[in-house]
């Protein structure tokens, strides 16, 4: 390899510096590094940095970045320098304590333009201050003291001779905390590098100390987690001069899957200028024994540049369509977000369009869902499929209601005591009308609050699917939300104190009168009273004196009690015993039955008539006054939600037509 090698690397392709004669000697006269472009890697360059200063980031588009990782002391900072041709913070300890992103950017001018943005600051200095301004801002950023922080720290140098170039420069990984850093300062920094070389645009430009064996190499390993082939990670061994031996083979064997390779550089010594340093770096790797052998092709800080360049700009060409991509997707979304907003109202007479149009979307989403039973609007929300439920419900009210009570009481016996209260001057066997009304009464005493509270249970499922839908269709209006809510509310407890004196009315009605068309009560009572003979002779039966006597529709029912009444009185409460309880089967099917019709008809008289009534009347009597217009200006978050959705579109629209116009012809290159 050393054979064939060629030691003048100012004659390659590269035109890296221009030279003067003196005494038979190269000497630069510019900055460090002059950069050569192709008419192809220009353009790609000018438009990822467009889109740098677009601020596309903000979005979550990742664009291809240079980021620059290494262990403590590895020579990173010393990197940064020899390629910026600057003077960057320099000590014990951790020198770089925030992300430091550096846009290098070649100017024709001859004077140096160089400022530091933070937040919103922007701090112009110059060369000789570049170390103290960023020392400055770092302590801003992360404080006086040795901690780190997340929140970048952006370089700007627009300079003769500079690469093009954006890199970001991370803290160098530390194990043991010291001079006052935090105890968790490994994590702290792990986690940052991890953060900014895991996208699959990061170039990770991996910073090793020949003095080092690289296996060991935290950074190493954390860009082989993220890395595992190499493919977007390049090496550039520092402190090549302090451990020569070994050094080629270190480099060509490759132990660590470094696949876009090595540069073996020599940085800055002392007070040395970056000429200088050039000069010797070139000496070095061209005079030495061993550091000869090395193949110039991956060795120096200009071939370190051009190559830095020649991979960001092919990173770049492979992601551009991507990047297209996904600005064209996060733009379409963005749009119709916007578009989804509620018009800013301009008159109170479109706010009163606004307001009735969350009234009649309302009105139409409660028909189908309370009316219809079309649950299309809500398939997964089961409480929403409005029709099913309230069947469920009156289903179980009335197996509730016509469930068998247990008799607290032996057989007949209330039927006896109330007849004994009824008696009166009349044939025996007629039963008094008034003992029947009596009887009937207690049986609908025993129940009235059933009715109720089933209408309440009712009322409370139909104001959580009006609140539901309430909600839905006036979130984009905080400012009338809570009163159409409020409105809702107001309607509902007027529904359920009517609907409550409704059912209280149509339960008392049952103790007025005993009647019924219905001829299933003369079907029942017949067949009931057939047994009436053999349960009084049972009863009065003086010789086997049974206990108990099998009754259908009762079971085994006690009789016992009954020896010491009269077979006139027995027979009257039996008869009245069958009627009462053929009539209440009727009853408790009609009270079932005009329950499940008012209910009906109330609920599509609520969303018909009473809920755009109740809603208009609440919002023109709106509290604190103001009228529509005031009631639906826009929020301060719905407007702050706005402005940022309009600034999303506007950035990602001008990145849009930066790519545009390259896209196209550059969308193979990233192959090739």
């Amino acid at each position: 390899m050393g054979g064939s090698k060629k030691h003048a690397k100012t004659s390659t392709s590269l035109a890296i510096v221009e030279t003067n004669s003196h005494e038979n000697k190269v000497v630069p006269i510019e900055a460090p590094i002059v950069s050569s472009y192709n008419d192809r890697i220009r353009p790609l360059l000018d438009t990822v940095d467009r889109l740098r200063n677009l601020n596309v980031m903000r979005e979550g588009i990742q664009l291809p970045t240079i980021v620059v990782v290494g262990d403590q002391s590895s020579g990173k900072s010393s990197v940064l320098e020899s390629l910026a041709g600057i003077s960057l913070p320099r000590g014990q300890g951790i020198c770089t304590r925030v992300p430091l992103v550096m846009r290098l950017q070649r100017s024709s001018s001859p004077e140096p333009e160089i400022w530091l943005e933070f937040g919103d600051k922007v701090v112009h200095t110059d060369e000789k201050h570049i170390a103290e301004a960023i020392c400055a801002a770092t302590d801003v950023i992360a404080g006086s003291g040795k901690g780190v922080s997340d929140t970048t720290l952006t370089l700007h140098v627009k300079k003769d001779g500079v690469p093009d170039l954006t890199m970001v420069d991370l803290p160098g990984i530390t194990r043991v905390p010291v001079n006052g850093q935090p105890e968790n300062i490994y994590e702290q920094i792990s986690a940052m590098i991890m953060k900014y070389i895991e996208p699959q645009e990061s170039i990770i430009l991996n910073v090793l100390s020949a003095t080092v064996d690289f296996t060991t190499c935290g950074s190493i390993r954390m860009s082989r987690q993220v890395d595992k082939t190499g493919e977007r990670t390049l090496a550039v061994v520092t402190k090549a001069d302090m451990a020569s031996e070994g050094l080629l083979q270190k480099v060509t064997a490759d132990d660590v899957s470094i696949g876009l390779g090595y540069v073996c550089v020599r940085n800055r010594i002392g007070e040395e200028t970056y000429e200088e340093a050039r000069m010797q770096e070139e000496l070095l790797f061209s005079t030495h024994p061993l550091l000869s052998l090395i193949d110039d092709e991956i060795v120096g800080i200009p071939v370190l540049a051009q190559k830095l360049m020649l991979i960001q700009a092919t990173m770049i060409g492979r992601c551009l369509p991507e990047i297209v991509r996904k600005i064209n997707q996060k733009m379409e979304t963005a749009v119709l977000e916007l578009k989804k907003l509620p018009t800013v109202m301009a008159s109170t007479g479109e706010a009163l369009m606004a307001l009735m149009d969350i009234i009649n979307s309302a009105k139409e989403s409660l028909l189908r869902i309370l009316v219809q039973g079309d649950f299309s609007e809500y398939p997964d929300e089961q409480k929403m499929h409005c029709t099913a439920r309230l069947a469920e419900m009156l289903s179980q009210f009335s197996d509730n209601l016509q469930a068998q009570p247990k008799d607290v009481t032996e057989f007949l016996m209330d039927e006896i005591k109330i007849l004994d209260e009824c008696k009166c001057v009349g044939l025996p066997n007629f039963i008094p009308r008034s003992a029947f009304l009596a009887i009937l009464s207690q049986h609908v005493d025993g129940i009235h609050g059933k009715p109720v509270d089933f209408i309440k249970k009712i009322w409370d499922y139909v104001e959580m699917v009006l609140s539901s839908v309430l909600n839905k269709y006036s979130e984009n209006f905080p400012q009338i939300q809570s009163s159409i809510k409020r409105a809702g509310r107001n309607l509902i407890c007027k529904m359920k104190e009517k609907s409550v004196e409704r059912v209280i009315e149509i339960v008392e009605m049952e103790k007025l009168t005993d009647y019924t068309c219905n001829p299933e009560y003369m079907t029942s009572w017949t067949e009931k009273t057939g047994a009436q003979q053999n349960f009084i002779k049972a009863v009065l039966n003086d010789e086997k004196k049974p206990e108990n006597f099998s009754l259908t529709g009762f079971g085994n029912v006690k009789i016992s009690h009954l020896r010491k009444y009269h077979a006139h009185l027995l027979q009257q409460a039996f008869d009245m015993k069958m009627r009462i309880t053929s009539y209440w089967t009727i009853v408790l099917r009609r009270i079932v039955d005009n329950l499940a019709l008012y209910l009906q008809f109330s609920v599509k008289n609520l969303v018909n008539s009473q809920f755009q009534k109740e809603i208009v009347a609440e919002m023109v009597d709106f509290r604190g006054g103001g009228g529509i217009e005031r009631m639906l200006a826009e929020s301060p978050s719905m407007a702050s939600k706005r402005e940022k959705l309009k600034n999303s579109i506007k950035l990602l629209k001008e990145s849009k037509d930066v790519v545009a116009a390259i896209v196209d012809q550059n969308s193979g290159y990233g192959d090739r």
